[in-house]
């Protein structure tokens, strides 16, 4: 045998040696044998999470930018939307070491654009403000020494965290559904079946619905990364045929985040580059609140409030319901770890904030990676890799044809929805308020909102019962602030009405 071919098989045994050492490593940083998984498995499982909550690299900066209309510049808000995104999946997998992947939230990108910045006309970097102080704020709220977040959690009754679940399963159907092109806008019953009649091969409702059903049978095959194979294919198919991308047709009622034809990802490559405008902007803004010719104290606090309580119940709630979904709540219903998943989510607001972009919280899209297997941190350090891969190869992502990434949703809503069966529905006290946790979330679009009116009617059936001993503190607590945040004289909200009367808004 020639020196030349033992050189070789010495360099490829040194490579294995070297490959086996880091999975050891890998292994032993994160646990995974002891959690029942593998290091593949787990990387497998990051990426299926990533694919499916890739669209925020490109549908968060298109809404914070509002096509110029804020002054937020689209490569600043992506810079911020990728590193927010790393910060927060890298604290999530290597403190908390839970699969859970965090990004800058969709809803709260909505309200921050749309109603703060266009309704109020609070100028961007003083909304950025208001996101770094709720931030700071949730922060606080998370430290063990503190444990507010944590208290407030184990406080709502199982069956109401439990329809939690349920609903953000719901919810994930109704947007997988209508991304899918399979329902629409009916100013008649809200929501329609699309016009089946148009769908073609090139479709891609049609696309996205045999994905559907081959993700579904792989799944029940056990076959592993299911999820991604149905993506995948989808995604090339739709490339191969110029595929119609229905929720991308903004003069036929869809959002037109990107173009509404799936087309073959350019092979442009580059560094988007640091903010310009965004990086440092919130601390600057923060000096002219209350200022004469700067926002109202009134203002920035009604919004700053508004952000910390959708944060707050949207991260518990996908927190509890992914953990129970990934089997990390104990017997005693608690989270494991919670606390420091937390202490994640806040960690990646605040950096998202000081970078450009709006609240940053954990995503329920997390579900695909558990269900393909994800059980420690090393899942979401992958998504969080993956998403910084957004500032290189963003052109990849925006190809990606949302109807493709959408069938995963529907399959995800599936698999969460098997824990209604868990709720006690003969308890005539709880049936209704978890019925209502359910469905506010996708008739309101709001994990936020249905959370809220199922703690307000437990509350108040309770109440009504005269069983006011079984109303612990926090839950009372709560149920009054909401109903001062939701109502109030006139059209504004309890706390708006206070501000007025102090003077806070002048």
């Amino acid at each position: 045998m020639s020196n030349g071919n033992l050189s070789g098989q010495k360099s490829g045994m040194n490579e294995k040696q070297e490959m086996k050492k880091n999975m050891d490593a890998l292994d032993k940083q994160f646990g995974i044998t002891e959690a029942g998984s593998t290091v593949n498995g787990e990387l497998r499982a990051g990426l299926t999470t990533f694919l499916t909550m890739a669209y925020i690299l490109v549908v968060n900066p298109s809404m914070l930018s509002n096509f110029g209309q804020t002054g937020i510049p689209f490569d600043d808000a992506l810079f911020a939307t990728a590193v927010a995104a790393f910060i927060g999946c890298l604290v999530m997998g290597l403190w908390a070491n839970l699969p859970f992947a965090l990004a800058p939230g969709m809803g709260l990108n909505a309200y921050f654009t749309f109603a703060v910045v266009g309704a109020m006309g609070v100028a961007w970097d003083v909304a950025l403000a208001a996101v770094l102080v709720e931030g700071i704020i949730f922060m606080i709220m998370s430290l063990p020494q503190v444990g507010w977040r944590t208290a407030m959690i184990n406080a709502i009754p199982t069956d109401l965290k439990i329809a939690t679940g349920a609903g953000i399963g719901m919810f994930l159907a109704i947007i997988g559904l209508r991304e899918m092109g399979w329902i629409q806008d009916d100013g008649a019953t809200l929501v329609n079946l699309a016009t089946t009649e148009s769908f073609g091969y090139d479709h891609g409702a049609l696309i996205s619905m045999v994905a559907l059903i081959a993700i579904a049978v792989m799944m029940a095959r056990g076959i592993k990364g299911a999820i991604i194979y149905g993506i995948a294919v989808a995604s090339i198919y739709g490339w191969a045929v110029d595929a119609y991308d229905p929720y991308n047709d903004f003069l036929a009622g869809g959002a037109g985040w990107a173009s509404p034809t799936a087309t073959w990802p350019s092979a442009d490559f580059g560094f988007v580059g640091l903010p310009e405008e965004t990086l440092g902007a919130a601390l600057g803004a923060l000096g002219d609140v209350g200022s004469a010719e700067g926002t109202s104290m009134g203002a920035f606090l009604l919004v700053m409030i508004t952000f910390l309580f959708v944060d707050i119940f949207d991260t518990a709630g996908t927190l509890y319901s992914v953990g129970r979904q990934a089997g990390y709540v104990d017997e005693n219903d608690e989270l494991m770890n919670s606390d420091e998943a937390f202490m994640s989510d806040a960690a990646a607001t605040i950096v998202g904030a000081l970078t450009g972009t709006s609240t940053t919280t954990t995503y329920i899209e997390s579900v695909a990676g558990v269900e393909d297997g994800g059980k420690t941190g090393l899942t979401a350090v992958t998504v969080g890799v993956l998403m910084l891969t957004g500032l290189f190869f963003s052109n990849i992502f925006q190809a990606i044809p949302t109807f493709a990434a959408a069938c995963a949703l529907v399959v995800i809503g599936a698999m969460m929805m098997r824990q209604a069966a868990d709720i006690d529905w003969n308890n005539g006290e709880v049936a209704l308020p978890a019925f209502l946790t359910m469905v506010m979330m996708p008739f309101t679009y709001s994990i936020a909102d249905g959370i809220a009116w199922g703690v307000i009617s437990y509350v108040a059936i309770k109440a009504g019962m005269g069983k006011f001993d079984e109303i612990n503190k926090i839950m009372g607590t709560l149920a009054i602030l909401m109903i001062m945040f939701y109502l109030g004289p006139g059209d504004t909200s309890t706390f708006d009405w206070i501000f007025e009367q102090i003077g806070l808004n002048d």
